[in-house]
């Protein structure tokens, strides 16, 4: 008799822990590491995350308590704060890593207390994605590295098919240019420098570079500005800016207008500047004249890949498993795709 009844509690409590594993959390507590608040499109991105925790949450019938942390450009701070994360335990954490080569300690971390989470935006390093992102099980929500600079390209070599003398400022038959990079070792910027270049020449541009090496100018307005400043003293021939962002593109106009280029008055010679983002501050540069295209990287859509996917892993234990994405051909990334963003498309 003893033994049924320990049979029988034991069956009851087997039942109850079954009844509360299949019951669904109704509230989940999600972090985001930010590398940093005040790059323009990072602020649409986080901004686009906190809208899509309220839309998802309201579709869903649960509440996602999004926080949001951030570093200022500062791995040391960074992993400070992963360190206060661990022990408090949320359930899932969303990266935006501050040095794209450092996230193998967010990892080890983050593993060890058995909280999951995912990259976004600034892709690990070629050196370290397989321990960082594919051995852990983890995934990375970004963009295609080459497509925005196969994209600079094409709007280049569009207007220098359409008019050379648009492109080629003084006629000589060659094309001088500069290119603006975000970081050495990141895999946009890389690509992004790299396939600007590459995809004119090779649909007929007669590009030179004025410097054996970019300007390295860390994603920055006003350390673009004071780079563009001193390279103009020195390479006044400079006809096209190819910049990795927008925020670089703000300065280079800003440096080039203290010169009367580029200023958006009817007369006053401008350079090619071409950016990537489609940031606000870019539309309008565009609009006036001053700048003359952009790359759309949708930190919209971006923003809501990152809370969808990350819930969808609390609920189901996987990432895309009943969702409209689809994993990317190197099996561990989602890419959100890029578009060109000319004058015409801002009118």
């Amino acid at each position: 008799m003893k033994k049924l009844l320990v049979l029988a509690l034991a069956l009851i409590l087997a039942l109850g822990c079954v009844s509360a594993l299949a019951e669904e959390a109704t509230e989940y507590d999600i972090r985001a590491l930010i590398w940093k608040y005040d790059d323009t499109y990072g602020s649409s991105v986080r901004q686009a995350m906190m809208a899509a925790a309220e839309e998802i949450g309201a579709e869903l019938g649960i509440t996602i308590n999004l926080t949001m942390y951030d570093a200022a450009d500062d791995m040391a701070k960074q992993v400070e704060q992963a360190t206060i994360l661990v022990g408090e335990k949320p359930d899932f954490v969303i990266i935006n890593l501050a040095e794209v080569a450092s996230g193998q300690q967010l990892v080890d971390m983050f593993t060890e207390a058995g909280i999951p989470f995912l990259f976004y935006n600034k892709e690990p390093s070629a050196e370290t994605v397989q321990s960082v992102v594919v051995d852990s099980g983890s995934i990375f929500i970004g963009t295609t590295p080459r497509e925005a600079g196969d994209m600079q390209g094409e709007i280049l070599a569009d207007m220098y098919t359409a008019d050379p003398a648009s492109v080629d400022l003084n006629g000589d038959g060659v094309v001088h240019f500069v290119e603006f990079m975000g970081e050495p070792n990141n895999p946009e910027a890389i690509a992004r420098t790299q396939y600007s270049e590459e995809t004119a020449i090779a649909l007929g541009v007669p590009l030179e570079a004025v410097l054996e090496d970019p300007i390295v100018a860390n994603w920055d307005t006003a350390q673009a500005n004071e780079r563009m400043t001193a390279t103009w003293a020195a390479h006044p021939e400079i006809e096209v800016v190819f910049c990795n962002n927008d925020d670089m593109a703000t300065g280079v106009i800003a440096a080039m207008n203290a010169f009367n280029y580029n200023t958006g008055r009817e007369g006053d010679p401008a350079l090619v500047v071409i950016g990537v983002d489609a940031t606000d501050a870019a539309f309008e540069a565009i609009a006036a004249g001053k700048m003359t295209a952009t790359v759309k990287q949708d930190g919209d859509a971006m923003g809501y890949a990152n809370v969808r996917i990350a819930v969808n892993y609390l609920q189901t234990g996987t990432w895309l498993d009943g969702l409209d994405y689809t994993l990317a051909e190197d099996g561990y990334s989602v890419r959100i795709p890029y578009a060109k963003i000319t004058a015409d498309e801002v009118e």
